[in-house]
């Protein structure tokens, strides 16, 4: 059993590129990390996957070193979803639920119960300069007519039209075993494969929709059980398709101690000892993998104190 397996591919003579992610061992190691804190309920752990699936595509279309985070904000039982996929290909995923969801809710009825609902994605780079920050777009969970969307590829299709101006199309599925998905799209104007004039992108070439409605005929049920070759040969075997070395997709979470001491020494000292004061230790708990972090008293010293001034240090006279 792999990681997870992403294959990048695009069609001869053709201005239409995609991606199929299957991910499966990183998946579950994902769900497994965050189940030590709590388990999030099955719709919830579904729509994770496909935002961890989406956001592997979505980082892999682009030339960008840093990360990519998708962001489902709203108004409903889920406050709110993060996925967070980097350049390397390793992501990391949590949501906050602040009330109960019950079988297979849509992304209406997690989300956008009062048509507050919101689908962000934020680039972040990775050598971004202090107080600079980062590009983020912004949709609406509702397309042009009003209409509330209810799964998460519509959004994402949505949100690519509007912010970047590209026709795509997704289809994602997730499970607690599997989480998978396909994105097609027109390709921009100096993309790296045979060069094309780009049409009115609210009007597709017919080429992209032709293929746009192979991509759409693919089920769930086959998207999470077959391999991603398969899944190629099954939508486009009659295509002159060329395909690219595969990436691995793995989980990692990018906490850590030294960041959990940046955050304390943010609160400030009277904060921190006051904590110290009535619990005698501070804890900090990661959403995201369920790493806790502990500090007692003495820990908190030192994070306050200079470190010349620490037991055992020295100046060094220049």
């Amino acid at each position: 059993m792999t990681a997870g397996d992403l294959h990048r591919f695009s069609f001869d003579g053709l201005p239409v590129r995609g991606a199929v992610v299957r991910l499966t061992a990183s998946w579950q190691e994902a769900l497994r990390r965050r189940a030590t804190v709590g388990p999030f309920p099955s719709a919830v752990r579904a729509l994770l996957g496909e935002m961890s699936a989406a956001g592997a595509l979505m980082q892999s279309a682009i030339k960008f070193d840093g990360a990519l985070v998708l962001q489902l904000k709203g108004d409903g039982p889920l406050r709110m979803a993060v996925a967070e996929v980097t350049s390397g290909l390793s992501f990391r995923a949590t949501a906050q639920v602040v009330d109960t969801i019950e079988g297979a809710a849509d992304l209406d009825a997690m989300v956008n119960v009062d048509g507050g609902g919101r689908c962000a994605i934020t680039l972040d780079p990775r050598d971004r300069p202090a107080g600079k920050l980062p590009y983020q777009g912004i949709v609406p969970l509702e397309d042009a007519g009003g209409v509330a969307m209810r799964r998460l590829s519509d959004a994402l299709e949505f949100y690519m039209l509007q912010s970047e101006q590209l026709a795509t199309r997704f289809v994602l599925a997730a499970n607690d075993e599997v989480a998978a998905g396909l994105m097609l799209q027109h390709m921009p104007p100096g993309a790296d494969a045979e060069r094309h004039e780009r049409p009115d992108p609210h009007r597709p070439h017919a080429e992209f929709e032709r293929l746009a409605m192979l991509g759409a005929s693919l089920t769930a049920e086959e998207l999470l059980g077959l391999a991603p070759g398969e899944i190629l040969h099954r939508l486009f075997w009659a295509e002159q398709l060329r395909q690219y070395q595969p990436r691995e997709v793995a989980f990692a979470c990018s906490c850590s101690r030294a960041r959990v001491q940046g955050m304390l020494v943010g609160l400030g000292r009277a904060e921190v000892e006051d904590i110290i004061a009535e619990r005698g230790e501070v804890e900090v708990g990661c959403d995201f993998c369920g790493e806790h972090y502990r500090f007692d008293a003495v820990d908190v010293g030192g994070l306050f104190t200079p470190a010349r001034d620490q037991p055992g240090s020295t100046d060094t006279v220049q």
